[in-house]
């Protein structure tokens, strides 16, 4: 028997409420009351916060709400079949069968994979027709048990005829041509595969933990196949969620039975957290295309390399498997599909997911880039600061030859032969120095990764000299966007040219970075870079300029900005707009050190902010929000706006406003009192970066009390008395 699944944690024909988070609420209630976790609250909340990522509903009328949590001490299965059903994300109608899988951080690989085991066997029509017959919480027991191949094997109801609807699966055939549902799939080909115990579903299960399906089995849809004597088409795919435990393996069963039905020899290695082993190079060589269904980027990447490639999330090879199959069949056939790049990042194959237009690829690009410079910057930057704490801002200050105070007190020093400052303002300089040297790499590494988003491995060379040739023209950030951006997009024309066998190996290594660094950076030197050099230096003296109400109003501009999406889009523009500038800055150009310590302060003011409001009126909260306003708390002292988020997600309409409102005050204030940051991030613990601190302290302090009085008002003035708010995480 297994103990994973009790009696007390099923629940049958019971009204659990209208929503997911209701019938969470309960189920991880379940968990807790049982004693196999530590808190209700966090198990609810990491719970909903994986569900906030991606819907956990599938087809057939089924949810699978999972998370791995520090609060679950036992891995656990907790089952509510529902009365009436609730919409769950699904596209053929709501649930009625919900499994709650409650996995610790740590859990061993013996429960994951039993875990994983179930969800697929949730897509056998037989396994939940079972389900929905069973009369007792011990018969549910029994069935998951037989299923996990624990216990007995599970009593089978025959399943309804093929085309009339079927309670096992929540939809007709008709309702997914071409057999696209994952349940319809799995029963179609169910007769004829060779299914590795209960859980495998309509594909065999090798022993890496992977999934083939077709070709290798005796299906009825290999006959045509078989009777022309050709070999059947194959393919090759790999599944992958953040968790790890369901989504992962119920979609490669779902596109295993689908490419069973259409007699498609495909091997899926799912990447979960019950294992993976590669797929044999053998098996990928032969594939005419290959489809991730993936939400999380796959490992390894390089070894599709050429391949046409088909692109999704996790859910739609759960709910669309049999449309993901001809689509790859479609792209095999076509000379100008999107390939997977042969340097194996991922530009080509994220373009080929189809939801992505210009816009979108465009803003991917600039936010990849930014993230992957932000590094060079935090680090150069805390190290300047920590330089000056040393040796005093005299180190930037240059002699009448214009060599800076730093690099004089490095030439022809060292540990064993210190200046006549000495050892204290001598390791000043060394920080200052490696500071320095890192920021130098800014402008590079954003028009690199800007690159290497659009083209994969071989943009980042093109990107990064593109970017060099931009800090040689002094074109700044703004020349780093534009070379990035060339470099990327022409690496990406040249990476599509239809090339000899023999020269393709070449492609990624010698012709593409080539190419893409001759035509961008001569673009940037020849034509584009003199107008963007002439329109930093003009954005230079404006920023410098701003005085008085200008300054205050672009502090209120970016404050706003800061609090409207806390970490989203909108957010990640003010923030990218600060980094970017910040290596500008110089005691006698403070504007961008003072935008960046705007940006800073008003971050930190949403979750300082929630914090405070739990404080000044918890019955407007629910314990889960005052819980997370305690953590809320450190995460804006560290300056992480995402902390606010679940307040944010629970009441939206009075939350947004209120910390928008903060964060202008906060940066209007920042910027009113010439508060500077030479850091970009940290928050309030990098307090050795920050220019005029007592008045930083000051603008957070007011931006919070703003934010708190705000939402605690909008609740008290539309909230029914004696209710608090929802709880979600």
């Amino acid at each position: 028997m297994s103990d994973l699944i009790i009696p007390d944690l099923v629940t049958l024909d019971q009204d659990l409420g209208t929503t997911r988070e209701q019938v969470i609420r309960h189920l991880a209630e379940q968990v807790a009351a049982t004693g196999r976790a530590t808190s209700f609250d966090g198990l609810f909340t990491d719970a909903m916060a994986r569900e906030q990522k991606t819907a956990t509903g599938v087809p057939g009328g089924i949810a699978i709400p999972h998370c791995r949590s520090a609060a679950v001490t036992q891995a656990s299965l907790a089952m509510a079949r529902l009365k009436p059903p609730v919409d769950w994300g699904a596209k053929d109608g709501p649930a009625d069968i919900v499994f709650f899988i409650a996995a610790p951080e740590g859990a061993d690989q013996e429960h994951l994979q039993l875990l994983a085991k179930l969800a697929r066997s949730l897509i056998k029509k037989d396994f939940t027709s079972d389900l929905r017959n069973a009369a007792t919480p011990q018969d549910v027991v029994e069935l998951v048990d037989g299923a996990l191949g624990l216990g007995p094997a599970p009593r089978t109801t025959p399943a309804p005829p093929t085309g009339s609807t079927d309670t096992g699966s929540g939809a007709s055939s008709a309702d997914h041509p071409g057999g696209a549902s994952g349940a319809a799939a799995a029963g179609g080909a169910a007769a004829g595969a060779t299914a590795a115990g209960v859980g495998a579903g309509a594909g065999s299960e090798n022993p890496a933990g992977n999934v083939s399906g077709g070709g290798g089995t005796a299906t009825a849809g290999d006959e045509p196949a078989s009777a022309s004597g050709s070999r059947p088409e194959s393919l090759v795919a790999v599944t992958a969620c953040p968790t790890g435990i369901a989504h992962t393996y119920m979609a490669a069963d779902s596109l295993a039975a689908a490419a069973a039905e259409r007699g498609i020899d495909l091997q899926v290695e799912t990447q979960g957290s019950a294992g993976s082993t590669p797929l044999d190079p053998e098996v990928i060589k032969n594939a005419s295309a290959v489809i991730f269904a993936v939400d999380v980027d796959v490992r390894d990447k390089g070894r599709f390399g050429g391949k046409p490639v088909v692109s999704g999330p996790v859910k739609r090879g759960i709910d669309e498997p049999g449309v993901m199959i001809d689509e790859a069949l479609a792209a095999a056939k076509d000379p100008n599909s999107r390939k997977v790049s042969g340097g194996g990042g991922g530009g080509e194959e994220r373009a080929s997911s189809g939801g992505e237009n210009f816009g979108g690829q465009l803003k991917r690009a600039l936010l990849t880039g930014v993230s992957y410079m932000i590094p060079f910057v935090a680090g150069g930057g805390l190290l300047i600061a920590l330089g000056f704490l040393l040796g005093g801002y005299e180190l930037s200050l240059s002699d009448d030859a214009g060599v800076a105070n730093g690099d004089n007190m490095l030439d022809g020093t060292g540990l064993f032969n210190l200046p006549p400052e000495g050892l204290v303002a001598y390791l000043g300089a060394v920080f200052w120095k490696i500071g320095n040297i890192s920021l130098a790499f800014l402008v590079p590494a954003l028009a690199g990764y800007i690159a290497y988003a659009l083209a994969d491995r071989p943009g980042i060379a093109p990107g990064f000299t593109a970017g060099a040739v931009a800090v040689f023209m002094d074109a700044g950030f703004l020349g780093g966007i534009a070379g990035g951006l060339l470099a990327g997009y022409v690496a990406m024309w040249v990476g599509r040219w239809k090339v000899p066998s023999w020269l393709r190996g070449l492609m990624p290594v010698v012709i593409i970075p080539l190419l893409a660094s001759l035509i961008a950076s001569g673009l940037l030197l020849l034509v584009l870079g003199g107008p963007i050099a002439a329109l930093t230096l003009a954005l230079n003296d404006w920023l410098s300029g701003l005085t008085g109400v200008a300054a205050v109003g672009l502090g209120v501009i970016l404050g706003l900005m800061m609090g409207a999406d806390l970490g989203g889009p909108i957010n990640k523009v003010a923030y990218a707009f600060a980094v970017a500038g910040l290596s500008e800055g110089a005691f006698d150009n403070q504007a961008p050190w003072q935008i960046m310590a705007a940006v800073m302060a008003a971050g930190m003011v949403p979750p300082l902010g929630m914090a405070l409001a739990t404080v000044l009126d918890k019955s407007q909260f629910s314990m889960a929000l005052r819980e997370n306003g305690k953590a809320a708390w450190l995460l804006g002292a560290a300056f992480i706006s995402e902390g606010a988020i679940p307040f944010a997600a629970s009441d939206p309409l009075r939350v947004i406003p209120s910390t928008m409102l903060g964060g202008a005050t906060a940066g209007a204030i920042c910027m009113a009192a010439g508060v500077t940051s030479q850091a970009p991030h940290g928050g309030i613990f990098v307090f050795f970066a920050i220019g005029n601190i007592l008045m930083f302290i000051v603008a957070i302090l007011a931006g919070m009390v703003v934010s708190a009085l705000v939402l605690v008002g909008l609740k008290r003035a539309t909230s029914p008395k004696n209710t608090t708010e929802p709880i979600v995480a």
